[in-house]
């Protein structure tokens, strides 16, 4: 069962959180302020953090900016009122894993945890599975279908990112700049060509595909 610690000094915004996400058979703890949420962290293992922004004595910003200088990777689900651009850009400069705004709607959120969890998991873990397949970072291999394939690292790196967010579109240029990186004078054509290697090379398996969007990039398809 996952721990979440909500964070926000108003106290009808936390029962409220508090009721939905034990309707989802969370656990929940509740701080009124960054600063107890720090606390708490130091007392109790905690999977995932819903924090308000504007609140007393540490707002969500600095909280956001000190668990992340101590190392912590712990997701971060930030909720505000505030919708301007900046206002989220602060935010992820900060170090929030993603963004909510309020009027909070329920199913957006929880669909948002869910994929912060997973993805939290995935880091964890180094490896994915779905299936009879398993991509492991750690060895840079990918197992299913009775083998072990051992890929070349910008191979594996493209593929294990693209499994990572299933059905989220990359373009050339992210991928290029992250797996390649900024400074790289390759061209972004170089994507596509080890996107053409990886479909060959996993041609027939059935669990997942790496589809070609229009006009945009990338994405995998978990198919099971």
């Amino acid at each position: 069962m996952f721990h979440i610690l909500v964070v926000d000094d108003d106290k009808n915004t936390r029962r409220y959180l508090r009721a939905v996400l034990e309707s989802e058979k969370y656990t929940v703890s509740e701080c009124s302020n960054g600063a107890e949420a720090l606390e708490t962290l130091d007392r109790e293992y905690v999977d995932l953090v819903i924090l308000d922004v504007m609140m007393p004595k540490m707002d969500g910003y600095e909280f956001t900016k000190q668990l992340r200088a101590s190392g912590s990777t712990l997701p971060v689900l930030m909720v505000t009122a505030k919708q301007l651009p900046q206002d989220k850009h602060m935010g992820f400069i900060s170090g929030t894993d993603d963004y909510i705004s309020k009027p909070i709607d329920e199913t957006e959120m929880l669909l948002r945890i869910r994929a912060l969890l997973r993805r939290a998991r995935i880091v964890s873990e180094r490896r994915i599975t779905f299936g009879d397949v398993t991509v492991d970072y750690d060895s840079m291999t990918v197992t299913g279908h009775g083998e072990t394939q051992q890929l070349p690292q910008k191979e594996f790196l493209l593929l294990y990112k693209l499994l990572s967010y299933p059905g989220k579109i990359f373009t050339r240029i992210q991928l290029m700049d992250e797996i390649w990186g900024a400074d790289s004078e390759t061209g972004w054509e170089t994507v596509t060509v080890h996107i053409g290697r990886l479909r060959k090379r996993f041609e027939g398996w059935d669990e997942f595909e790496i589809e070609s969007v229009r006009g945009l990039g990338y994405k995998a398809v978990k198919k099971i």
